[in-house]
C-alpha cells in the first residue's frame, strides 16, 4: 500500500512568558490600617450605645451607627485584597 506524503508541521512557537503568577505582597501599612478600621468602627458603635447617643457625634443621632458600620465595612472590604 502506498504511503501518503508527510506534511511538515510548523515549528511550535515557545509559549508566551506569563506575567508573574504570584501576586505582590501588600505594603507594610496595609494590615494595621485594615484591622484599625475594623476596630475603630466597632468602638464607634460601642461608644454610641454606652453614651446613649451623646457621643461620638450627637448631631448625627442614629446615623452614628451607619458611620460605625461604614468604617468597619471598609476594613472588611480590605480583607479581600489581603495577601
Amino acid at each position: 500500500m502506498p504511503e501518503s506524503k508527510s506534511r511538515k508541521k510548523p515549528a511550535a512557537a515557545p509559549p508566551a512568558p506569563k506575567a508573574s503568577s504570584t501576586p505582590k505582597p501588600n505594603p507594610v501599612w496595609y494590615k494595621p490600617v485594615m484591622f484599625g478600621l475594623m476596630i475603630i468602627g466597632l468602638l464607634w458603635i460601642i461608644v454610641f450605645y454606652i453614651s446613649q447617643g451623646a457621643f461620638p457625634v450627637p448631631a448625627l443621632g442614629g446615623g452614628n451607627i451607619l458611620v460605625g458600620f461604614g468604617i468597619a465595612i471598609v476594613g472588611f472590604l480590605m480583607t479581600t485584597r489581603w495577601r
